[in-house]
């Protein structure tokens, strides 16, 4: 199995062995769609967050529920995805949009990686306008319970909690969108953009550990990964993965599930010092 980030490189020299998808998406509303059809991977298909990689947004779920199983299946195969296919996720944020369909595929024994870098990283030409593929079978795949959190799971947990969201987000200093500033009482800080560098590309699996260490994680650490909604999240799964740590679990609901609870207690204010 690829690991989950390749390089452009890679990429150009596999190009008729994999389906790009281009997963790109903004959370002030811009559409992922009109930026695909502009300017895309040559052969990518779009693969839209909202309607593909989650269910309809829901108080009690959060903003981005993982979607039924035979949604997501119906939604790959529709858009000529089968489920031999390799696919290759990009965006222009680095990854860390890209990385939720790479973590759903891999969770579900696919082969898929991140496009290290995004489509800023592509190095070949670029195409306009929708690219069509036939339709092609996906299989229907369960969920994984054991890379899974639930909300009251998250709560009783002794496992390290970690929070993907930038740090002014964690802190309650800027809420864009969610119910309440703030974060989950005990989780820790480690925004997914930190784990890039200044080119946008994957900092080194050794800057990656370092990261790790310094949050009290080792390769046998139990992780469970959160966010806004489950999406960002997955990148620090997924970084967990190429610098060999234990798998950690998703909570799909994250933030945007917890903070729409009032009787979930917030916690504000920068990170803790984990060693202090």
């Amino acid at each position: 199995m690829i690991g989950p980030f390749v390089d452009s490189a890679w990429v150009a020299e596999h190009l008729s062995e994999v389906v790009p998808a281009d997963v790109r998406w903004y959370l002030d509303g811009r559409s992922g769609r009109k930026a695909y059809e502009r300017a895309h991977v040559p052969g990518a298909v779009f693969v839209d967050l909202d309607t593909v990689l989650a269910a309809p947004a829901t108080a009690a779920q959060g903003r981005h529920p993982l979607p039924e199983p035979g949604r997501f299946a119906a939604g790959l195969g529709g858009l000529g995805i089968g489920g031999d296919d390799a696919v290759i996720a990009y965006d222009d944020a680095g990854g860390v949009i890209a990385a939720r369909l790479v973590w759903m595929l891999r969770a579900t024994g696919h082969e898929a990686a991140v496009l290290d870098g995004g489509i800023d990283a592509w190095s070949g030409p670029l195409e306009a306008g929708p690219s069509a593929r036939s339709a092609a079978d996906f299989a229907t795949h369960t969920w994984p319970g054991e890379l899974l959190a639930s909300i009251d799971e998250v709560a009783e947990t002794t496992d390290v909690l970690l929070d993907a969201r930038d740090r002014e987000r964690y802190s309650g200093a800027f809420e864009p969108v969610d119910p309440r500033g703030g974060h989950i009482p005990g989780a820790l800080s480690f925004p997914c953009r930190e784990n890039l560098g200044p080119d946008g590309r994957l900092v080194s699996v050794e800057e990656l550990r370092a990261r790790l260490d310094a949050l009290g994680i080792d390769g046998g650490t139990p992780v469970i990964s959160s966010c806004g909604s489950g999406v960002t999240a997955c990148h620090n799964l997924l970084v967990l993965e190429h610098a060999g740590m234990r798998p950690g679990r998703l909570y799909p609901g994250s933030w945007s599930q917890w903070s729409a609870d009032p009787t979930r207690p917030a916690a504000t204010g920068a990170a803790a010092d984990p060693a202090g």
